[in-house]
């Protein structure tokens, strides 16, 4: 049986295209379940994958797509039996291993978790790995001690998947946020979601040589890395928490120890792929409890497998704005 992907080839000039294939069943990877899949999303790494940047895809042909929600058509696992509703993301799904950019796919049951109850499966992937890591991230701070009453919270990147969806967290949890952006375009936006004032990324994203400045946030999900993060982390507050989420403006950090060593300033790492079963979980129920569902629907642009040949593009760019929910269906 046939169905519809989208097919990343490399030609032998080294050339990566992406396109519309009607495929065969039997070309789909070894796995214990087979998804009939609804939605899927587009991340910064889809962005990579469809492009073929930054070394993620080693194998061609390739179907990208990190993220997918489904109804089970078939399973070796007894966790899970046809009709059930999964969701998948990370895992290297999309990258290593055939994703969701495609009508069907096959997996190991290991990457699965079940639909959380309360979420429509577009609701799920209104989330899907963005959304996932954002609520990660806020785990992680509160894990730290964050708390309300400590002060502002800073989001860096706050227009994309990761911060449109963490500053609507923290702000339905009461912290007052503030949003970065380089695209003065987006204030009402973020404002709508939840901050309460807008920094610009011209303000941040250059290092200064005081290794400390005034302290400012008692918090920070970070989605930018590079000179932003090393400058934010001179800013913290006294035992504050950046959770590290991202590096859209770069890998390096020019940073010095000092707010580690002076301030007991914590850098917390968030990894989304490898997350163990049952963190996942939690997360997910998070999720459902704290994110709102409205602004979730008001961070989110429909589209198909068609448009994602753009979409890639765009999203390294820093130009697609929230949540991307694509319909391989549609």
């Amino acid at each position: 049986m046939s169905f519809n992907a989208l097919i990343v080839t490399k030609d032998d000039d080294g050339a990566v295209s992406a396109a519309i294939e009607q495929i065969d069943e039997s070309r789909l990877p070894e796995g214990d379940v087979t998804v009939a899949v609804e939605y899927s999303t587009v991340n910064y790494k889809d962005g990579l994958c469809i492009t073929g940047n930054g070394g993620l895809v080693r194998n061609y042909p390739h179907v990208p797509g990190i993220d997918f929600v489904g109804t089970v058509e078939a399973s070796d696992d007894s966790r899970y039996k046809p009709g059930d509703k999964v969701v998948l993301t990370g895992w290297r799904v999309g990258e290593a291993h055939w994703g969701g950019y495609a009508q069907k796919a096959r997996v190991k049951a290991d990457w699965l978790v079940p639909l959380p109850e309360g979420l429509t499966p577009k609701q799920a992937m209104a989330v899907g790995t963005a959304g996932f890591t954002s609520m990660l991230a806020v785990m992680a701070l509160e894990d730290h001690g964050l708390e309300p009453s400590k002060g502002e919270v800073l989001v860096t990147g706050a227009a994309g998947g990761v911060g449109s969806v963490a500053v609507a967290i923290l702000a339905a949890r009461g912290y007052e946020v503030v949003g970065v952006t380089g695209r003065p375009e987006t204030g009402e936006y973020l404002k709508g979601l939840g901050c309460s004032r807008i920094v610009a990324r011209e303000e941040l994203n250059e290092t200064v040589k005081r290794p400390l400045e005034s302290e400012t946030w008692a918090g920070c999900v970070d989605a930018v890395g590079g000179d932003m993060l090393a400058r934010v982390l001179g800013q913290m507050k006294y035992g504050a928490s950046v959770a590290a989420v991202g590096l859209a403006g770069g890998a390096k950090l020019p940073a010095t120890v000092i707010p580690f060593l002076l301030r007991g300033v914590n850098l917390l790492g968030i990894d989304s792929v490898m997350q163990p079963y049952d963190n996942r979980v939690r997360a997910w129920k998070r999720i459902v409890d704290d994110l709102p569902m409205d602004k979730l629907e008001s961070m989110v642009h429909p589209a198909t497998l068609s448009d994602l040949t753009d979409l890639g593009p765009a999203i390294l760019k820093g130009q697609v704005k929230g949540r991307v929910l694509v319909d391989v269906n549609g």
